[in-house]
């Protein structure tokens, strides 16, 4: 199964944990079992069909687009990155 890495801002969902293992070879099956294991994930991460404009998602090493029929593998490692912002 993929690993996802959560976030901090999103473990409060998960019970604190990291990563976690869901199933799933596209974005879309991950995102909706990452929602039956932790309700209220999906919103957090998603505008409708797309991954929300201010998280980039990183699989295996590389940012995917924003929609959810991106594939991965059962052994891929999936990071939700939030978007920084500020400055001057």
């Amino acid at each position: 199964m993929p690993t996802v890495w959560i976030p901090s801002l999103m473990r409060d969902l998960t019970g604190g944990a990291d990563k976690v293992e869901v199933a799933g070879s596209t974005m879309r099956q991950v995102i909706v079992h990452l929602e039956d294991a932790y309700p209220g994930i999906k919103e957090r991460l998603c505008d409708d069909d797309l991954i929300r404009p201010n998280i980039s998602v990183v699989v295996d090493g590389a940012v995917i687009p924003r929609n959810l029929s991106e594939r991965v593998n059962e052994h891929s490692e999936i990071h939700f990155v939030p978007a920084i912002s500020g400055g001057v």
